[in-house]
């Protein structure tokens, strides 16, 4: 929100995941939205993000200066998760994906045909035997 870092996608990505789960709630008041970039991300102003480390295997990332959360990163691999709403076109984008859907509050329902994984899915498939965020 403030300018202080810019960040450039250096190739197309255009599926978006949702993240259903208690602690991306309380991050963004909301289902996280993001767009999986891995490594495809160029960072300009990275002296102005600080890091949260959320788990043994993510941190949340966001704008020291203005607090705009900026993007999950799994620390293994620095493969980093984009919130949609930094991206400039969002025209093109599919939600393609759901996680931690048991985990979803009942005060909100997602229409759309999507991929959806429970949290003991999630951590099956990507942390076995983690059981943080």
């Amino acid at each position: 929100m403030c300018g202080s870092v810019k960040i450039e996608v250096t190739s197309d990505h255009h599926e978006v995941g949702m993240c259903h789960c208690e602690m991306c709630r309380r991050w963004t008041s909301g289902p996280m939205m993001v767009v999986h970039v891995g490594k495809d991300i160029e960072i300009a102003g990275e002296e102005n993000i600080t890091a949260y480390r959320s788990s043994d295997w993510g941190e949340r990332a966001f704008c020291r200066n203005c607090g705009t959360n900026l993007f999950y990163r799994m620390v293994e691999s620095g493969e980093i998760m984009l919130s949609v709403g930094l991206l400039d076109d969002q025209n093109d984008l599919q939600l393609t994906n759901q996680i931690f859907v048991d985990e979803q509050p009942d005060f909100y329902e997602i229409a759309n045909d999507t991929n959806k994984m429970t949290g003991a899915e999630v951590f099956a498939q990507y942390a076995p035997g983690d059981k943080s965020r």
